[in-house]
């Protein structure tokens, strides 16, 4: 499979800096929070309390080696597919390589076959003042323009499940429209389980505009209370001198 490259925009480099254990993206002499940190800042109580159920009943210990064991093999996942896509190839003999390498063909061969136009792939996209982020690919998906996403999970999704990720779509989606003048109206989420099953979600039209819509305001729930906290911390400082 040889994926056609059209490198119709120049991209940002940056770089990624902690800001209070936070991460953001140094671009164009700005520091902008990341779409994960915003995502993670500005999650529903419902949410907190269900991650924190499940780590009270693994225990502390599992609960950080699952995270930690599943961030690799993501990380493995994503190395294969973007050497896949650039026509390098790349092997990892671990074992964690090799489970994520079979994950990677799972995409390859039922997610893949309708990416026609790649414009970059491992792409930083900022929206100025807002917020940054990188997308695994954007380029023609299934005749359309669209911000491809690949994604590794401990078990299968149900839609429901996986908000987030496609207001994180949304994310980049109006970061790449705004910077760019494009119209992608298109979100693809290719996902595969440590069990190799596949899944891939769509979203586009009105359902991506919500997210859109809803990850606009967690932005502004972040930096409301990023100024908030700034603001309590001078007062403390004050109150101490």
């Amino acid at each position: 499979m040889v994926f056609k490259f059209n490198k119709l925009y120049e991209y940002p480099k940056s770089m990624r800096s902690l800001i209070g254990g936070k991460r953001h993206y140094d671009i164009k002499e700005e520091k902008l929070p990341s779409v994960t940190t915003i995502l993670s800042a500005c999650q529903s109580e419902e949410k907190r309390k269900s991650l924190a159920d499940w780590r009270a009943k693994m225990g502390a210990d599992l609960a950080d080696k699952v995270r930690d064991v599943a961030a690799m093999r993501g990380t493995a996942m994503h190395r294969y597919l973007e050497a896949h896509i650039d026509g390098t190839g790349h092997k990892d003999l671990t074992p964690l390589g090799e489970q994520a390498e079979k994950m990677a063909k799972q995409i390859i061969e039922s997610g893949l076959k309708d990416l026609s136009e790649v414009w970059g792939q491992e792409v930083t996209l900022y929206y100025p003042g807002l917020y940054a982020g990188a997308t695994d690919v954007v380029g023609i998906y299934d005749g359309q323009p669209a911000i491809i996403d690949f994604k590794q999970s401990n078990k299968p999704k149900r839609r429901e499940w996986i908000f987030d990720y496609f207001e994180q779509l949304g994310a980049y989606c109006m970061a790449h429209n705004y910077v760019y003048g494009t119209k992608i109206q298109s979100g693809i989420i290719l996902m595969c389980t440590k069990d190799f099953l596949f899944q891939k979600f769509e979203v586009s039209g009105r359902e991506f505009v919500r997210y859109q819509h809803a990850f606009l305001k967690k932005v502004d729930q972040y930096h409301e209370n990023c100024t908030q906290a700034k603001d309590s911390q001078d007062t403390k400082n004050d109150q101490i001198v």
